[in-house]
């Protein structure tokens, strides 16, 4: 088994209450399957929408995240899976695709 991260893309900021409890339950049941199945190594955690961004040599330290809000990584997940192509298909069952989001499947490269 290898590990690979997911990283969660795009929020629906527009959901009403009921329409985000609808989302988190999907959220529950969707990570509950993966651990129930050994697939979840760290559940991660969702990100805030601020931070700061340090970039370059000067090392300049900007408010961010500032993209579109579909770019922006709301949150991640450490899963082990056979392979890059198993990681991909585990990551279709994800909530947030149901919302015009993104799953970002990367291998962790081990020193």
């Amino acid at each position: 088994m290898s590990e690979f991260t997911y990283l969660f893309r795009g929020r629906d900021t527009s959901a009403s209450p009921e329409q985000a409890q609808k989302t988190i339950e999907k959220w529950v049941a969707w990570m509950k399957d993966l651990g129930a199945k050994g697939y979840i190594k760290d559940g991660g955690h969702p990100l805030e929408a601020t931070g700061s961004v340090i970039r370059g040599k000067q090392k300049t330290v900007t408010d961010g995240p500032y993209a579109e809000a579909k770019d922006v990584v709301g949150g991640y997940m450490l899963i082990e899976a056979r392979d890059l192509q198993h990681a991909v298909e585990l990551s279709r069952g994800c909530p947030i695709l149901e919302v015009g989001g993104s799953v970002e499947v990367r291998p962790i490269q081990k020193f």
